[in-house]
């Protein structure tokens, strides 16, 4: 693959003014003065450093039924060390089969700018990570003459340009106290649906600013804020099973977040939602046609896609490497394309949450087409090269504490196929009838869900469904269900897609792997599939309260 990351590089640095900035001066004269020093006297030596702190400023408030239950806020600086020895092409960070890495600790640095103490405590993780680094390319190179080689013999760590960018990240502006008042206020509405045992409505509004530099003389600082409304409620129906329903909505930044109407409104939703599942049936198995709302879909991709095209799968012998030898092939509908792209900041009025400016390697995020017209095209790639893809594409990322590898930002569906939601309901119906089957599922939200990617287990995945409706072509009305789960396995799931709608949705979450929980983006119209398995989820046996609700419904009123 021909690198495009040299001359992006060069084009940001000579376009990004630089400014004072107390920490990464000080980021800067540690990491030169130790890795001089460990250049001469290490054995190893060192061959590469880097220095990231995370700076991250955060307001949270919650509240139950009228009461706030929590406030809390907090700032903090957490320093990531990497050292590398050996060189590029065998260093310490060489994948062993089933051996993730764990090397960064993850180190709470002062949040005060004094240089003195910020010094001594990046000093300490420095001579801790090259220990490690030392040790650990010893039993490397130990386990290299007794185990076969690997099939891909490409380096640990590519070389990218010098990247040279400073931002100062948002200031965290939070209305303390017009976010009680409308946190409290919101909750109350709860009282008005006895049947729901607990609730809860919170807000929370954090900036996050990151400084990296390492040896190669990249110097970093960019930020970003998260801002995000969350509602949830939980009941428990007679027969045991636990049912919850939420909704939350995002922005850069609290001020940007819906208005009261809209999240009361959210509010009423989510609790009518959780009455009518205390009245539905529990879903049996079923094998049929479906259709995914865009959300849904968007998880879908994310949890049976998203994770299998990420770049440290294809190289770790422990993984199901689906798609390891499949670029240039046809791994999708020929109607479809999939973008992973970290610099959209919205879709349509829609913040996302997977996006960034530099990835925690200082890498440029950038674009990447994985699929184009259902034909894979590369892998989402941090420093470390695979086979046929040798740079980076801005997609190294961690939470604080954890090591860098290739993960997902914003995925983003296109389809070529694409027909109204009325219409994609009709192509339902004609294949309920098509396949004599006694109905058909509609997928409207779903809360998340999990894959396996590793050899040992099933190739499989499973999405966690909230809200499904079994869909009938004699034209009876649709009936909510519940107690079900989405499970399959991924190139079957994907030869089953059918047409999608003409209309995005965006689903923003946290995604949990290796390098800890990142925020990332689903974006996707809804889908047709012409079959998808569902189980019935796991259940209590305990029985709901028996005692009665201390409060009379009655006396309360209605919430307005």
């Amino acid at each position: 693959m021909k690198p495009t990351g040299p001359a992006l590089f060069l084009a940001v640095a000579a376009v990004a003014a630089a400014q004072p900035s107390f920490l990464l001066d000080t980021l800067s004269e540690e990491l030169n003065r130790n890795y001089a020093v460990l250049k001469q006297k290490g054995e190893p030596a060192p061959y590469f450093i880097s220095y990231e702190v995370t700076e991250q400023e955060f307001h949270g408030i919650s509240a139950t039924l009228g009461a706030i239950e929590s406030d809390n806020d907090g700032k903090s600086r957490v320093l990531d060390v990497t050292v590398r020895v050996g060189s590029p092409k065998l260093d310490n960070y060489h994948r062993l089969q089933g051996d993730r890495g764990q090397f960064t600790s993850g180190v709470v640095l002062p949040y005060e700018d004094n240089a003195n103490a910020i010094k001594r405590s990046v000093w300490l993780d420095t001579d801790r990570a090259y220990r490690s680094a030392a040790e650990r390319l010893i039993r490397i190179k130990t386990n290299a003459q007794v185990k076969v080689a690997a099939a891909d013999d490409s380096d640990d760590f590519d070389h990218e340009e010098h990247a040279s960018f400073q931002q100062a990240g948002p200031k965290l502006r939070f209305d303390d106290a017009g976010w009680t008042a409308r946190v409290r206020n919101l909750s109350a509405r709860f009282l008005n649906h006895p049947a729901i045992l607990t609730s809860h409505v919170g807000v929370t509004d954090q900036t996050d600013t990151r400084y990296f530099v390492n040896t190669e003389g990249t110097r970093v600082q960019h930020g970003r804020g998260y801002a995000r409304v969350s509602i949830s409620a939980s009941a428990k129906a007679g027969d045991g099973t636990d049912l919850s329903t939420s909704e939350t909505f995002e922005a850069e930044s609290s001020s940007g977040l819906p208005k009261d109407d809209a999240l009361a409104a959210g509010v009423e939703r989510v609790a009518k939602d959780l009455e009518a599942l205390l009245r539905a049936p529990e879903a049996e198995p079923f094998v049929g046609p479906a259709i995914f709302s865009g959300r849904a879909a968007g998880v879908f991709f994310h949890e049976i896609f998203g994770h299998r095209i990420e770049g440290h799968r294809q190289k770790d012998e422990s993984e199901g490497q689906t798609f390891t030898k499949s670029v240039g092939t046809s791994v999708l509908p020929d109607f479809l394309s999939v973008i992973f792209d970290p610099t959209r900041h919205k879709i349509g009025d829609t913040d996302l949450y997977g996006w960034y400016d530099y990835d925690d390697e200082g890498v440029k995020g950038r674009s990447v087409a994985a699929v184009e017209n259902g034909i894979l095209k590369t892998f989402l790639m941090s420093r470390s090269p695979i086979r046929g893809v040798d740079h980076s594409n801005g997609h190294g990322r961690r939470q604080p504490g954890y090591e860098v590898v290739s993960r997902q930002s914003n995925l983003i569906v296109q389809s070529a196929k694409a027909v109204p939601e009325a219409q994609l309901r009709q192509m339902l119906l004609a294949e309920i009838k098509r396949q004599d089957k006694p109905y058909g599922l509609y997928f409207r939200d779903i809360t998340g869900g999990f894959t396996t990617t590793g050899r040992s287990g099933l190739q499989a995945f499973k999405v966690l469904p909230v809200i499904v409706y079994r869909v009938f072509a004699d034209g009876r009305p649709d009936e909510l269900v519940r107690g079900t789960d989405i499970v399959g396995t991924p190139l079957a799931s994907f030869a089953k897609i059918l047409a999608t709608s003409d209309k995005p949705e965006v689903f923003n979450g946290y995604c949990g792997a290796e390098s800890g929980s990142v925020p990332v983006s689903a974006v996707s119209p809804a889908i047709l599939v012409s079959e998808i398995e569902i189980e019935k989820s796991a259940k209590s046996n305990d029985r709901p309260p028996l005692l009665p609700i201390p409060f009379d419904a009655e006396v309360t009123g209605s919430i307005k």
